[in-house]
């Protein structure tokens, strides 16, 4: 597998060659940053696309097929139409906190982003407690949604806030110990620590019936986490007419739009990285003639394709179940999901202290 490391380290030899070591770390954050939102902007264009399409093959229709070939430029043309449309500036309101709220959706969503493992030697943040960071920059973003519905002075986004901050705060226990019950498995809390572990076999398959329960509770509660369906009363268009960003309109509503697309990935990044290896290749005990052909498919290619399969999961979800009420939602989580949470993250640790794994 290639090492980015390399070139990351001849860019940085590159730059300490004729610049000194401030200028050379600021440089290299400027770079990072406008990579991350390149990398940001191109993966909500490629969702919103690609959500419609599987929406229209649920439906038996065609999807976006008038602007570009096969519709592909259609992201594109929305995104322009929203950059170009008027902020509405409403009476009553707080402003300040008004504007505040989608640009902490959006932070939370990018230092989650910048956590990820996307090849071997390419990640930007990497540290011994990367996954409590994870944990905790992805908690801000229940703080936007909640002063969007409050400061919006409208009952229908307070409404949409408070569903969203209930549904949030409730479904991070479960994504909290579905997560915990696979660091105890890797012992170790560090992204490429946990990615290296599943070198052999990946955990989803190595990881024993703890590791599945644990992967099933984190689809259900992430799919809850970042509002989808079934599990998306928080904009519940019947009742709420939009919910918590009623109120919001161009580049603000914007935001909210492209975080939820990529709030989907992130969940989807973090099930790959904890369950099936991240950018590691499908690897056997034993099987070096087909690990051997595996390891020629670059690891950019492996997290995310399988980020983007368990993405089409989610996706058949909302396509297929219908809206849950916030009594059964809630019910969901505490009468079943975590009492099931708590046993599974006890019974992995029964595993790893008697060693009956692989």
């Amino acid at each position: 597998m290639f090492d980015f490391s390399l070139f990351t380290n001849w860019i940085h030899n590159l730059l300490s060659s004729f610049m000194p070591e401030w200028l050379t770390v600021t440089t290299e954050c400027v770079l990072i940053g406008v990579a991350l939102l390149l990398t940001y902007s191109l993966l909500a264009l490629f969702y919103i696309y690609f959500e419609r399409k599987i929406c229209a093959a649920f439906q038996c229709r065609l999807g976006p097929n008038r602007v570009g070939p096969m519709g592909l430029l259609q992201s594109f043309a929305d995104m322009f139409k929203m950059l170009i449309k008027e902020l509405i500036s409403l009476n009553h309101t707080d402003k300040f906190l008004f504007a505040l709220a989608p640009y902490l959706v959006i932070l939370a969503s990018m230092l989650a982003f910048a956590v990820l493992p996307w090849g071997n030697g390419l990640q930007i943040i990497d540290f011994n407690i990367g996954i409590f960071f994870l944990i905790a920059v992805s908690s801000i973003g229940v703080l936007g949604i909640l002063l969007a519905g409050w400061s919006s002075n409208n009952k229908f986004t307070l409404i949409g806030a408070l569903r969203s901050g209930a549904q949030m705060v409730s479904y991070e226990l479960s994504i909290g110990l579905s997560v915990l019950t696979m660091v105890v498995f890797a012992g170790s809390m560090s992204v490429g620590d946990i990615v290296e572990a599943q070198n052999n076999l990946w955990f989803i398959f190595s990881g024993h019936i703890p590791a599945i329960i644990a992967f099933i509770i984190y689809l259900i509660a992430g799919t809850a986490e970042t509002n989808r369906g079934p599990f998306d009363l928080p904009e519940a268009e019947s009742e709420l007419t939009a919910g918590y960003h009623t109120e919001y309109s161009g580049i603000h509503f914007g935001f909210f739009y492209l975080a939820e697309y990529l709030n989907l990935f992130i969940v989807s990044g973090v099930a790959t990285l904890l369950f099936f290896g991240g950018w590691m290749p499908l690897h056997f005990p034993g099987w070096d003639g087909f690990n051997a052909i595996m390891d020629y498919i670059p690891g950019v290619v492996w997290f995310i394709g399988k980020a983007i399969a368990i993405s089409f999961i989610i996706i058949w979800f909302k396509w297929t179940f219908p809206r849950l009420r916030i009594d059964q939602m809630l019910s969901l989580e505490w009468k079943y999901l975590l009492p099931i949470n708590l046993f599974n993250l006890v019974l992995m640790v029964l595993i790893v202290v008697y060693g009956i794994h692989l």
